[in-house]
Parts: structure tokens; sequence; C-alpha cells
């Protein structure tokens, strides 16, 4: 039986389709291990629909009888959601409707963010760390960062973690390989079309990735759509978005960021780091530390790669733009 305090893990989103593909592996010890106790802090919009739901939803945690779940709190208050919570998990978002500018989506989320960057700030716990899957999650996790006097911006964090695991499966596939031969595959960028997949520096089976498929056309022209728009190609088939694979990557995300060596994309503050402008988010590689994570910027990028970074910093850059007036 184990003796550890239980970590507080604070969901936003709860009864939405990624709530629901995430919350039972949570509860489970799939995200922080399996001998330690967690309290799930589930934050929704209060509308009564989404209130029932919750309820539906807890009540299905406590019909799984997962020893590790100690508590759950359920809420329409950022305040009660975020009280000394360790992990805050940033999952809903407002989605884009029918004909809606991705400059209002962007301003309509930003005020979300604003609201729970604050309330993160104010009453989390001393070590909160704070991972944003809600879209358009790099510039939702710099609206939110900039709310914070408290936490430091390094306790931010934005999932590219999706587009890793969606471009390793290809790169496996192509190969005709397990995907544990798969290493070194880094997400660059905006979370987004534009992001940059970078095959030039990873690795199948120890030996370059591109050495391996040999077909460099198939790289550029194929793989690297494939994975900047899977989610839509996800949609057209499915009729909803990504959620299971999503809830995994948060999963991977998460649990990468705890496990000490881990080496993994995350999107964080870029400090001009690999050509992305100061004070965007940009995905990137990184290793996790004792102390929480470095980037690695060891990967000297050609000029191919170095014009697919430019394409995503550019659309990073507007997007910070847009919301200026969001960031205090």
């Amino acid at each position: 039986m184990t003796t550890k305090k239980p970590i507080r893990v604070a969901v936003t989103g709860a009864a939405g389709n990624i709530g629901y593909a995430l919350l039972f592996r949570i509860a489970s010890g799939e995200m922080l291990g399996k001998d330690q106790p967690v309290i799930l802090q589930l934050l929704e919009i209060p509308t009564e629909g989404a209130q029932k739901a919750l309820k539906g939803v807890a009540m299905e945690l406590e019909d799984c009888a997962f020893p590790l779940l100690a508590d759950m709190v359920l809420t329409d208050d950022p305040k009660v959601a975020f009280k000394d919570a360790n992990w805050n998990l940033l999952v809903g978002s407002k989605p884009r409707g029918p004909g809606m500018e991705r400059a209002d989506l962007l301003k309509d989320n930003g005020k979300i963010f604003i609201a729970q960057g604050q309330a993160i700030d104010a009453v989390a716990a001393d070590d909160a760390r704070v991972a944003v899957v809600g879209n358009p999650c790099n510039t939702n996790v710099m609206i939110a960062a900039a709310q914070a006097k408290r936490l430091p911006a390094d306790r931010f964090t934005a999932m590219v973690r999706l587009d890793e695991n969606r471009g390793r499966a290809q790169l496996a596939k192509k190969a005709g390989v397990s995907i544990n031969e798969v290493s070194e595959l880094f997400i660059y960028g905006n979370h987004s079309p534009t992001m940059f997949a970078d095959f030039t520096h990873a690795k199948i089976g120890g030996k370059p990735a591109a050495e391996v498929i040999g077909d460099e056309a198939w790289l550029k022209n194929d793989y690297l759509p494939t994975v900047g728009k899977r989610g839509a190609a996800i949609i057209e088939a499915r009729g909803l978005s990504s959620a299971a694979s999503a809830a995994n990557a948060l999963i991977d995300h998460v649990r990468d960021l705890t496990t000490v060596g881990a080496i993994h994309s995350v999107a964080v503050a870029s400090e001009g780091r690999y050509g992305f402008a100061e004070g965007i988010w940009a995905g990137m590689p990184v290793k996790t530390t004792a102390a929480g994570y470095e980037v690695i910027t060891s990967y000297e990028m050609d000029d191919f790669a170095k014009s697919k970074i430019a394409i995503t910093n550019d659309e990073l850059i507007g997007e910070r733009d847009t919301v200026k007036d969001l960031l205090g």
C-alpha cells in the first residue's frame, strides 16, 4: 500500500471528450505512477448541462474503484479547481464555430486563459505546473503565463506531443518497423499545420530516418503535410476531433516532464532559440531534469529546416500580435 501524499491534479473541460478519455487514465496511475495517489479537481463551465455531465463522469470514476483516486472536487469556479493544485491541465477551450475567424477565436480563448492564469497564480500549489492543451495552445499558454506574478514562466508548457506521436507513427509505418525504433523526432513551432516535424534529425533503428526511408520527396511533400493536417483528417473520418489520442499525448507530456532524463517535444518560451522570435511559445526538444527541464539547443538546422521554422515562427508572431492587448 502506498504512503505517498496525494498529488492534486486540476483538469479544465473535464466533462468534454478529451477529459473523458483522460481522467480514468490519470486515476489508474498511468500519468504520475502506479504508486502515486491523486486528487482530481475538475472544472466545467457553469451551465446545468455541463455540471450534470461532470457529475456523471465522477460517478463513473467512483464505479471504477481506482485505489489511487483519493478524492474528487467538482466545480464551476476556477479558484476552487486550482486550489493547491500541483498539476493544472488546461484542456477546455472554446472551439472554432462556423464562419469564425481565427483572430476571434484567439481573443475569445484569450479571455478564458487570462482568468485561468490569474487563478492558478493566486491559489495553486507552490510547485504548480501547467500544461495547456486547449487550442490555439501555444498562444493560450503565452497568455496564461503572462498573468503569473508568483509562478515562473518555465512552469507553463503547451502540448505538441500529439504531433510528435503522430510523426513517429508515420515514420514507423513507412519504414515497416516498431514505433520504438523511431527516436529524436521533435516538433518545432506551433501546434497547427505549420509546425515542423523535424525528420532531418530523426533516427530509425539508430540510423538517420531520411537514409532509412530513402525518399526525400515523400518526407518533404507527403510526410510533413500528413502530420500537420492529421487532426483535420481525423475530423473528416470520424466527424469528431481527436480525443483519445490527445488525452494519450497529455499523459505522455506530463509523465515525461516528471521523468528525469526523458527527451521529448514541448512548447515552451522560445527565448530566441532555433530562430524563433523572443516572447513566443514554440515546440522544441527538451530534456527533463531534476529541477524541471532544459531545452536541447545542439541540433543544427539545414536550410530546408530553417525555412520551415520561419513559416511557423511567422504564424506564432501573428498570433502574438493578435492578442498583444491581453498580455498585460
